[in-house]
């Protein structure tokens, strides 16, 4: 018999658990709202100065940039679950609007199906292009 240790049955799992592991570690979590809303003034800032201004301009827009960064920098040190919430509100608010506008436009396309749409229902109808779309 020979001296030669069967492979571990195992290794190839253990190696993909290491694979995938590290490249969790490498990529970075998504933060708060607050660090998010940082990371942009940050990069926004960095996109500037590298911007090829006439002298003039790049200063007056780097001092615009760090303005803006210091203005931001203490509101987010002070309040960053605001941003949360903020961020929150602002998904529900565009689920609100792609609903309304899902619904007005089932309201639309019921006259390409050989169904007549109702006075005010857009393209078609008695109401032309100019309806209101109601929230509630």
């Amino acid at each position: 018999m020979s001296d030669v240790p069967s492979p571990d049955p195992d290794a190839w799992e253990q190696a993909c658990a290491e694979d995938l592991a590290a490249e969790r570690a490498r990529q970075e979590e998504p933060g708060s709202a607050a660090e998010e809303l940082r990371k942009l003034v940050d990069a926004v800032a960095g996109k500037v100065s590298e911007l090829r201004l006439p002298l003039a301009g790049a200063e007056a827009v780097q001092q615009l940039a760090a303005r803006a960064k210091a203005v931001v920098e203490p509101v987010i040190e002070r309040n960053p679950e605001v941003f949360d919430h903020l961020a929150a509100a602002g998904g529900e608010l565009l689920a609100a609007y792609r609903a309304a506008v899902q619904g007005q436009e089932r309201r639309w396309t019921r006259g390409a199906t050989g169904e007549k749409p109702a006075a005010g229902d857009g393209p078609g109808g008695e109401g032309g292009g100019t309806e209101h779309i109601d929230l509630d």
